[in-house]
């Protein structure tokens, strides 16, 4: 079993910046990718960045060169700094991870992000 747990959260201006974080229960980001979703209000849930384990990155267009995600596997930590912030990004942020091997995804319980404008 893997708990996520989500921080860094906040209310922010526009053009500021958080920094994100996704604290694993044990070493997984080794064997499984790292992922940040979002979901607004009245909106589906949406991939924000995702990672593998090889480090090969992708992002949403809308936060092409904004955001960066990154993982430090010495702490079992995963992270989405977030710049030049935008009402837009205003959301509840889900950190995920996938273990291909063993068929399973772990989602943390989400932490708010609120952009002022």
């Amino acid at each position: 079993q893997v708990q996520l747990v989500e921080s860094g959260g906040g209310l922010v201006q526009a053009g500021g910046s958080l920094r994100l974080s996704c604290s694993a229960s044990r070493s997984i980001f080794s064997i499984g990718s790292l992922a940040w979703y979002r979901q607004a209000p009245g909106n589906q849930r949406e991939l924000v960045a995702r990672i593998n384990v090889g480090g090969t990155t992708t992002y949403a267009d809308s936060v092409k060169g904004r955001f960066t995600i990154s993982t430090d596997n010495a702490k079992n930590t995963g992270y989405l700094q977030m710049d030049s912030l935008k009402p837009e990004d205003t959301a509840v942020y889900y950190c995920n991870t996938f273990i291909v091997l063993w068929a399973r995804d772990y989602w943390g319980q989400g932490t708010q992000v609120t952009v002022s404008s």
